[in-house]
This record gives structure tokens, C-alpha cells and sequence, in this order.
């Protein structure tokens, strides 16, 4: 087998299906996979938005090992596994997760649990790597059964009730870390069942405020899963008289950033984790950076390991219909905010 069906982009905001899309020699570190499942995230509609490549697309999926790189080590044939992988790669066409096989990186892959379904399984991967790197690296907050980093009593997630938010929460609450939710009140309970220690209602103009009343003035951790000038002001008023830091999923608002200068900004591009160059323009592009590779190697581990142990669970999710052909409506649907609370899900036959 030499060429795969896939779907790629063929220009701005537009993909297409192909069925020749190369399979081409694994790399070391690499393996190939018979793909499962794949899941939807806002990263499908703004990469072919705004930089669009030949490559193939998507970063979610779940499958099971076919073959492996000679230095691959923790996975064999047959394995069943949900990894990230760079989709839409403007320097490696053939890296994305929207194809019948996928090319993956061992490093941020993650074996599947016996107990978990391929779909759920496909909702996680950017999920860890996002939310990881975010609060394990860039906030320096200690991961769940480390000796080193910060552990407050207190961190902020903004916009709990997203992927990223649910996952954060529960990361949180595994490194002993009391985590402070915003959130819709219809979510509020849910919130709590994931480990949040207190809800507050995002709607409300006094949000800010209550949480620092909430933390006692000494809250020093955002992180923004929403990142809009209203929750990045929020997030603001909520951290503490002696600052802090506050992360972000999206390049935060330049009008914002510079209203608390006792706060540290910064924002979260997971693509940094293979430790390549992401050639992407603007403030999207970053620097090789094999500390991050090494990072991802260590947190994917982790990550293994609270999965099969049951102490992290995935999002909510719902089936679409159509396999590879049917992610086209799905990624629209993503773009025009109509996927909210949950992820789509594309079985791949």
C-alpha cells in the first residue's frame, strides 16, 4: 500500500478529497496507522481560513498501529491508540489526520484504554497537548505527581465548558490545584463534577470581581480558553493585587494586554511539541524547539497513564455522518460557531 485517501486543502477555506495521497516511508519516530475516528476542532476552519496548505488536514484521531519507526519503543502492531498530529503542515503534506492512515508522531500518542470507544478516544489528544503545554510548561504550574513547579491554591480556567476548559479543569484538580471555573450557569454542575471548587457565571459584569473575592486578592493564574477582550479583561480583574500570568488559546488582544502591566501575557501554539519549526505566518510561526519535543514526549506519558487509570475523561461529542466526504460540512459548522459544548466525531471506515 503506497497512496491513502485524504482529504486536503486546495486554497483558502476549501479542501478536497483525494485518493492518492502518498504514504510515504516512516521516520524513526514515527509509526503508521490504520485510522478510527477522527474529531473536529476550531484549528480545521481557521488553518484553511487563514493559512491554507496542500497538505492534509486535521490534528484528532484515533486508529490502530499498523507498522512503527525502528526507535519506536512503546508501541507495537495492533495497538490501539488516539494521538495529535500537525495537519494542514505546510512543510510535511503528508502529516495530517483526515486520511484512512495516518502518519503519526509516537511521541504525542497515546495508547487507548480497553474501556474507551475509538470515538471518544479521538477527542483528546490536542486536548492534552493544548492544555498541557499551556498550564505544565508556558504557567510553570506543577504537573500531577511532579516535585518541581508552582502549586497555588487557586487557578482560573475561562471558559471551562470547552475541550480544552473540561480538560483543564481536571488537570488541575490531579496536580492538587483547587480550579475556579467561568461558565454559563446551565453548565455549572457539570463543572463541579469535573473538579471545579467554584463556578461563576461569564454572563454576569461583576464575574472579574467575584473571583478575586472569591481567591481572596490572591489568584496569580488565568487561563483564557475563550481569549476575546471581554474574557481576557475578566481573567484581569480576577487575578490578584501582586499579578500574575494569563495564558491564552489565540493571540490576545494587543488593547487588552497592556491595561495590567504587573501581568505576564502569553498564548499556547501546541504545534511547538514536535519540536520542528511551525511555518506559519505572523505571530503563528515559531522556532524549533527541541525542550518542547522533549516535554511532549514526557506529558503524552502522563497522559497514557490518567487515561488507563480513568482520572481523565474525554469531552462531550456527537457522530457525524459521511466519513472522510462529511468533515467538509462539519469543519463549516465549526466555523460558523454551530458545534458548541461538544466535538464532532467522524468515524473513518
Amino acid at each position: 500500500m503506497s497512496v491513502r485517501k485524504a482529504l486536503v486543502g486546495k486554497g483558502p477555506g476549501e479542501y478536497q478529497i483525494i485518493h492518492d495521497a502518498p504514504i510515504p516511508a516512516i521516520q524513526p519516530d514515527q509509526m503508521l496507522c490504520k485510522t478510527n475516528a477522527v474529531a473536529l476542532n476550531p484549528a480545521d476552519a481557521k488553518t484553511i481560513d487563514n493559512s491554507p496548505s496542500p497538505g492534509i488536514g486535521g490534528y484528532d484521531f484515533s486508529g490502530t498501529v499498523v507498522e512503527v519507526g525502528s526507535s519506536v519503543t512503546r508501541f507495537q502492531p495492533g495497538d490501539r491508540v488516539f494521538g495529535f498530529v500537525h495537519g494542514l503542515n505546510a512543510d510535511n503534506r503528508a502529516s495530517g489526520a483526515f486520511a484512512d492512515h495516518v502518519v503519526a508522531t509516537a511521541d504525542v500518542c497515546c495508547k487507548m484504554p480497553a474501556s474507551m470507544t475509538s470515538n471518544q478516544a479521538s477527542t483528546m489528544a490536542l486536548a492534552f497537548g493544548t492544555v498541557g503545554y499551556a498550564m505544565f510548561k508556558q504557567l510553570g504550574l506543577a504537573m500531577p505527581g511532579s516535585e518541581t513547579g508552582e502549586r497555588p491554591e487557586y487557578a482560573l480556567v475561562a471558559g471551562g465548558n470547552t475541550a480544552s476548559g473540561r480538560m483543564a479543569i481536571q488537570l488541575l484538580k490531579l496536580s492538587g490545584i483547587k480550579p475556579v471555573v467561568t461558565c454559563s450557569v446551565s453548565a455549572s454542575a457539570t463543572m463541579k463534577d469535573l473538579g471545579a471548587v467554584a463556578t461563576f457565571d461569564y454572563h454576569s459584569r461583576t464575574c472579574g470581581r467575584e473571583i478575586k473575592n472569591f481567591t481572596r486578592n490572591t489568584l496569580v493564574h488565568a487561563f483564557d480558553c475563550v481569549t476575546t477582550a471581554d474574557t481576557m479583561t475578566m481573567c484581569f480583574e480576577a487575578l490578584g493585587a501582586k499579578g500574575g500570568r494569563y495564558i491564552g488559546l489565540e493571540n490576545p488582544p494587543t488593547r487588552v494586554k497592556y491595561t495590567r502591566r504587573d501581568v505576564t501575557v502569553d498564548w499556547v501554539q501546541a504545534l511547538t511539541l514536535f519540536g520542528k519549526p511551525v511555518k506559519l505566518d505572523g505571530v503563528y510561526g515559531r522556532p524549533a524547539s527541541p525542550s518542547d519535543r522533549q516535554f511532549a514526549a514526557q506529558l503524552y506519558r502522563a497522559a497514557e497513564r490518567w487515561t488507563q487509570e480513568g482520572l481523565v475523561r474525554g469531552p462531550d461529542f456527537q457522530l457525524g455522518e459521511g466519513g472522510l466526504e462529511g468533515l467538509v460540512e462539519g469543519i463549516d459548522d465549526v466555523r460558523k460557531g454551530k458545534v458548541q459544548g461538544y466535538k464532532l466525531v467522524y468515524p473513518i471506515a
